[in-house]
């Protein structure tokens, strides 16, 4: 163990005794069925058939879902604003002011038919945390900022432009599905590109953050433990893949003269697959977008776009793996004779969470009666981002079976409320000290 989180331990351990919080506030808790009658409000908005909803970041359905959602942040007491890469801020002055702003919440964008908790749950959980805050009339030391990122499921856009990461060239890209470039979306969200440039916080301009999150996995959920308490976040590299073959006449083209785009593309998603299980480890791999070109039953395929994600807590595996998938797939192309070109996409950085922040949560929990684990995080989120400018935590809540990202993904009320406690103890500790 480094030095440095040697010390951050010692503080963590020695954090909550010290403080010794007063009876009044450690007392407070949430109304959980207002929290939970948002999210079925909220899941009104990009609501499918199948139960779920698919509410594409800048899509019209996130348009209106953040339509619903301002309001209500506003009647929490929150001054509430549309920050330039498109974020919503609901900010709410401390009595201090030249403290740091201690920052939470989460996303409501889905991906393509998905769940109503992934995200939900963290940001309505900050807003009711707010909420409760201003109904007891609590006064906070720090600034509290409650964050909604913009676009969290396409590549953690609104936390990379909170941070200055978002560049010239990304605003101009084209989006692989709807081919809207990405600056015309911040705009239609209420976002300003043009200003991004000079839209940048710095490492240590932040008192910390705290996320409240779904698990995602079945661990909580099947040990029947109530809060995961998050060590770190995996990191994310992926790629939008191009095969290039040759479209031709599927009844008058030879076996042995064709340049069958889609057979290759197919030989790459198993070598993915292949490579990512050929070494020990908790590294994962998925080829989740597969789209052939033309698509007629009687032409030879010329052209396949797919998607490459690897993850893992070690961006050196990361590395390794992906050095490994590119000569393969140079390898299959020239079996075919087929090229390809492989667009990386930002990547997602391995981000592991602060100590003292960690045992912070720790204890909120416990003081809750409720119990706790110390687990990693196999999703990408906002947080990863937020921990290179400040001290990071995140809190996990059970996920019934393990499902996510699916009309089926589902947390029982009292989980959603009970990490709204957590989240809202957690808070109040950090700006007491």
């Amino acid at each position: 163990m480094h030095r440095r989180d040697v010390v951050k331990a010692a503080a963590a351990a020695s954090f909550i005794p010290w403080l010794q919080p007063g009876p009044a506030w450690a007392a407070w808790r949430v109304n959980g069925d207002r929290v939970n009658g948002w999210l079925k409000e909220l899941s009104r908005f990009g609501a499918n058939p199948e139960g779920g909803v698919t509410r594409i970041g800048f899509s019209d359905a996130d348009v209106e879902g953040r339509g619903w959602l301002v309001p209500v942040m506003r009647a929490a007491g929150l001054e509430v604003a549309v920050d330039p890469a498109g974020n919503i801020l609901g900010k709410r002055a401390g009595t201090a002011p030249a403290l740091k702003p201690l920052l939470f919440g989460s996303h409501i964008d889905s991906v393509l038919n998905g769940g109503n908790y992934d995200g939900d749950v963290g940001t309505l959980s900050a807003v009711e945390v707010a909420r409760t805050l201003m109904e007891k009339g609590y006064r906070n030391r720090h600034p509290f900022w409650v964050t909604m990122w913009a676009d969290e499921e396409n590549g953690l856009t609104g936390s990379r432009g909170f941070l200055g990461e978002v560049s010239a060239a990304d605003l101009a890209r084209p989006g692989p599905r709807d081919g809207i470039v990405l600056a015309d979306k911040i705009r239609k969200v209420g976002g300003d590109p043009a200003a991004m440039a000079g839209y940048r916080h710095e490492p240590g301009s932040i008192a910390g953050y705290v996320e409240l999150h779904i698990e995602q996995g079945g661990i909580l959920d099947r040990t029947h433990v109530n809060i995961g308490v998050v060590e770190g976040i995996v990191g994310i590299m992926s790629w939008d893949v191009t095969v290039t073959g040759f479209s031709n006449h599927a009844g008058t083209t030879p076996m042995d003269e064709r340049k069958n785009a889609l057979l290759a593309a197919a030989e790459l998603a198993l070598a993915v697959d292949r490579t990512v299980k050929g070494r020990p480890g908790r590294q994962v791999g998925t080829v989740g977008r597969f789209q052939v070109k033309p698509g007629a039953q009687n032409v030879i395929p010329g052209e396949v776009s797919l998607s490459i994600e690897i993850r893992d807590l070690s961006m050196e595996t990361l590395a390794s793996l992906w050095t490994e998938i590119k000569s393969a797939g140079d390898q299959i192309m020239t079996k075919y004779g087929t090229s390809w070109v492989a667009a990386a996409r930002p990547t997602n950085v391995t981000a592991l969470s602060d100590p003292a922040v960690r045992g912070v949560i720790d204890q909120a929990a416990k003081g809750l009666g409720l119990t706790t684990r110390l687990m990693p995080s196999g999703a990408g989120h906002d947080a990863q981002d937020l921990a290179r400018i400040g001290p990071m935590g995140m809190i996990f809540v059970p996920s019934v079976g393990g499902i996510s990202h699916s009309p089926k993904e589902f947390t029982r009320a009292e989980d959603v409320a009970n990490g709204a406690n957590v989240l809202m103890q957690t808070m109040l500790r950090l700006d007491q000290a």
